[in-house]
């Protein structure tokens, strides 16, 4: 092998190290990484209730007051929902359907990110006596 080669190759690899693309953590990923502007990075968090509890609807009046009390406190920014109608199996082995709720939040990931989330899947579980609230998470590049 050249000698010369050997000399030059450290520094070819400090310069391809620092040339590469910054990784992505979850604390300090900057806004804009991976993103064509304007869009900056989000987090996207979808949420999905089941609205049949002790085999009653979860009234539009009831959902309201969760929206107010467990949700809009914690996610001021916005969402969207859709009506939906879904299926899953429980415990038991069933298959059961009923109608649904897809709550989509884009937002910001912070310090208190997962808890207030966790927070809001606990709060309708213990309300509307349900086993789960099914939840998705993804990362998108969001402009307004």
């Amino acid at each position: 092998m050249n000698l010369r080669f050997l000399t030059i190759l450290p520094l070819i690899s400090a310069l391809l190290v620092c040339a590469a693309p910054a990784q992505a953590d979850d604390a300090g990923a900057s806004a804009t990484q991976g993103c064509a502007l304007p869009a900056k990075r989000m987090e996207r968090l979808e949420l999905i209730f089941g609205l049949v509890t002790k085999n009653r609807r979860v009234s539009p009046r009831a959902w309201a007051a969760f929206m107010d009390r467990e949700v809009t406190p914690r996610f001021p920014d916005g969402l969207t929902i859709f009506d939906g109608s879904g299926q899953w199996r429980n415990q038991r082995g069933a298959i059961n359907k009923e109608p649904s709720r897809l709550m989509l939040i884009w937002y910001v990931r912070d310090a208190t990110s997962e808890a207030r989330i966790e927070a809001i899947r606990a709060a309708y579980k213990h309300r509307f006596h349900q086993e789960s609230v099914l939840r998705a998470d993804e990362i998108s590049c969001v402009s307004f």
